[in-house]
């Protein structure tokens, strides 16, 4: 029998197929960088840590309706005209909309399950959004002469205002794809935390027993009280659910893309209720 060298063909076996060679983490022995590309339909094996970086477009939907209930009821608290009037549930603040870009990144983990078609991909991933959004409440006074069972009468005047700034969020959610070649949709839920500059301010001014001719004045004397309120502060945590879904695409075999939509909404803070959407495009790199 010939003897040849380990790293020479055998004449009578046909050569390796490639599918067949043994593969690294990075790729396999004809491609130790993973940089070949992974092919229309090639079986692109989804499993292992990733990380990358997106660009995102948010829209952040704030509702200050409740907002200036808590301190309006508070500074009226030892009133007669909150127990019986309840001016602190007239509602001063509107709602506002406001749009920007971010930046962002993310880091996970996924496994996959075969099935007879194709394979389920399960994953953890934590994704972080850089986006700075800002708002500012609408604000509508409101001034109503109202009288109590004593027979008092009274001019209440309220005006307030609210803002919503410097807010940037995170999530932590569970995925589940659709391995179906280069192509992995997803879908995923999950907690969401964010920090925010929250401040709500009101003023409740309050003209007891004004004269029948008229307001209040110089020549016309009458007992003004102001009784001003605050809620919220810089630096507020924000805690909610995310739910959202994307698509994955194996550029290579370590090196993908992607295109995401994610709806956030936070738990009322300072009386504020705080909806996020968001539209990414990013990138990544399978490990």
């Amino acid at each position: 029998m010939p003897a040849f060298a380990a790293d020479q063909p055998v004449p009578w076996l046909p050569p390796l197929p490639q599918s067949a060679a043994p593969s690294s983490v990075f790729g396999d022995q004809f491609d130790p960088l993973g940089m070949q590309s992974a092919g229309p339909f090639a079986s692109t094996d989804w499993r292992g840590f990733y990380v990358g970086g997106q660009f995102s477009y948010s829209d952040l939907y704030g509702d200050f309706s409740g907002s200036t209930q808590a301190p309006i009821a508070y500074s009226l608290r030892d009133t007669t005209l909150e127990s019986e009037i309840d001016p602190s549930q007239w509602p001063v603040l509107g709602a506002a909309d406001h749009s920007a870009p971010g930046f962002g990144g993310f880091v996970g983990y996924n496994t996959e399950y075969l099935t007879p078609n194709a394979k389920i991909v399960l994953g953890v991933e934590a994704n972080y959004d850089q986006a700075g959004l800002s708002l500012v409440a609408p604000n509508t006074p409101i001034s109503r002469t109202v009288t109590d069972s004593s027979g008092n009468v009274d001019v209440v005047s309220i005006t307030g205002s609210g803002q919503v700034s410097n807010l940037d969020f995170g999530t932590l959610r569970a995925r589940a794809g659709w391995a179906a070649g280069n192509f992995l949709p997803y879908g995923f839920v999950g907690l969401a935390l964010g920090r925010a500059d929250v401040n709500i301010a009101e003023t409740t001014v309050v003209e007891q027993n004004p004269p029948a001719s008229g307001p209040c004045s110089a020549s016309k004397t009458c007992e003004i009280f102001t009784f001003p309120g605050t809620a919220g502060k810089d630096g507020e945590w924000l805690y909610g659910l995310t739910v959202g879904a994307g698509l994955d695409f194996a550029l290579t075999h370590n090196v993908f893309l992607r295109g995401e939509y994610e709806y956030v909404q936070f738990q009322p803070v300072a009386g504020v209720t705080l909806d996020v959407n968001t539209v990414r495009v990013g990138g990544g790199i399978k490990f």
